[in-house]
């Protein structure tokens, strides 16, 4: 795929992709933390989440999304030096090595030297809703920021979930949010949604938002779809979260299908490669 430059907007979907370059965008997850659910602790050293980071690149990923501060269901906040520790090694040489990198905080200490030091987008789990948060990104002319809804916080979030309509909650929410970007000065092509899923919602309310990816896709904004290796697969698989690829690779592609413009995935060359063969496939265009 071609490595993505700045925010890699993406038009509305399905677009005919670039030679080579199946559409949506696939985001490559790099977890520098020691207890995300899929690989904590694996990339906690910075050389290996480098090494592993590249690979992704190299397999295909537009763009590597850096976190240094796990939300998985039940989890506890860091200190910003802490995340800072952890994250800015690891960004700083992938920016050198010509990456296109997201970084994953909800923290504006972070946000603000992870843009210094080059970072394309910021992906903020809590919708820029720290105090200082749509400052810090409304000073980035360049940064995009993705916009997540999350009901409850990592701690609490899967503790007893509700919605009366959890699609209308989840619109509005984001609708609201990135009203409030603009009005501080973020241009709206800078803009991406995130539904959230697994944050706050059980795997019916995940089941809705996942139908209704088209009509969330109709607020106008690239949508970002990040539901690989979740516990939705689990519960529809029966597998342990090291063997939910195929699930997670399945969901990936029907996310593209309904309107999603970046996919946030651990698999990144089995996903490329599913995209890959559906696109030329379903375009009818030669391998």
């Amino acid at each position: 795929m071609s490595q993505a430059k700045g925010w890699p907007w993406a038009a509305p979907f399905p677009l005919e992709p670039a030679p080579g370059a199946p559409h949506p965008l696939v985001m490559g997850i790099v977890n520098v933390t020691p207890n995300s659910f899929s690989d904590g602790g694996r990339f906690l050293d910075a050389t290996r989440a480098i090494e592993h980071a590249l690979a992704m690149r190299d397999d295909g990923a537009d763009i590597v999304d850096v976190g240094g501060e796990s939300t998985r269901p039940g989890s506890e906040l860091v200190s910003a030096d802490q995340e800072l520790e952890r994250v800015m090694p690891v960004l700083a040489a992938l920016v050198r090595e010509g990456a296109c990198v997201s970084v994953d905080t909800v923290k504006p200490d972070v946000m603000r030297a992870a843009i210094a030091a080059g970072a394309a987008i910021v992906n903020d789990v809590n919708a820029f809703r720290a105090p200082g948060a749509v400052e810090v990104a409304a000073a980035a002319s360049s940064a995009g920021v993705c916009i997540m809804h999350m009901q409850g916080t990592p701690a609490t979030m899967q503790e007893a979930p509700h919605y009366e309509d959890v699609v209308a909650e989840v619109s509005a929410f984001l609708l609201e949010r990135a009203t409030a970007l603009e009005a501080a000065g973020i241009a709206r092509s800078r803009i991406v949604l995130d539904p959230g899923f697994g944050f706050g919602k059980t795997l019916e309310h995940n089941r809705a938002l996942f139908r209704a990816l088209p009509k969330l896709r109709a607020l106008g904004y690239p949508l970002l779809v990040g539901v690989s290796r979740k516990k939705m697969i689990g519960d529809l698989t029966g597998r342990a979260v090291d063997e939910r690829e195929s699930g997670s690779v399945a969901a990936a592609l029907l996310a593209a299908q309904n309107g999603a413009s970046v996919l946030r995935v651990h698999d990144v060359r089995e996903t490329v490669d599913a995209l890959k063969v559906w696109m030329n496939l379903q375009a009818g265009s030669a391998a």
